[in-house]
């Protein structure tokens, strides 16, 4: 059975715990990195991560963008928003057509 997972600070995973997802909090960008790649070679087809902890590990995202599963998608955490989800969404968009139709730029 597939699984979705949350990476993040323990206050904005243990929401998702509620709900049946699995919950990793996660204390340090070191911490979240070591997760991800653990249970990316599970049976998990969606990992949401915070951005406070994903903004600082862009790299080890990038490492699955190519592969089909798992998804890794930044959310906010109870920390705010970090811009790190519309700046995925914006490289996407130029790789897909081939400019910045989105944005303008900016």
């Amino acid at each position: 059975m597939h699984k979705i997972g949350v990476i993040g600070d323990r206050e904005s995973v243990r929401g998702f715990k509620a709900v049946g997802l699995d919950a990793f909090p996660c204390v340090s960008t070191e911490e979240a990195k070591k997760t991800l790649n653990k249970i990316a070679k599970e049976d998990y087809v969606i990992i949401f991560i915070t951005e406070g902890l994903c903004k600082d590990m862009q790299e080890t995202m990038d490492n699955y963008r190519e592969m089909r599963l798992p998804a890794i998608i930044p959310i906010p955490g109870v920390d705010g928003n970090y811009g790190v989800g519309f700046g995925n969404l914006k490289k996407l968009v130029e790789k897909a057509v081939g400019a910045d139709i989105l944005f303008g730029g900016q």
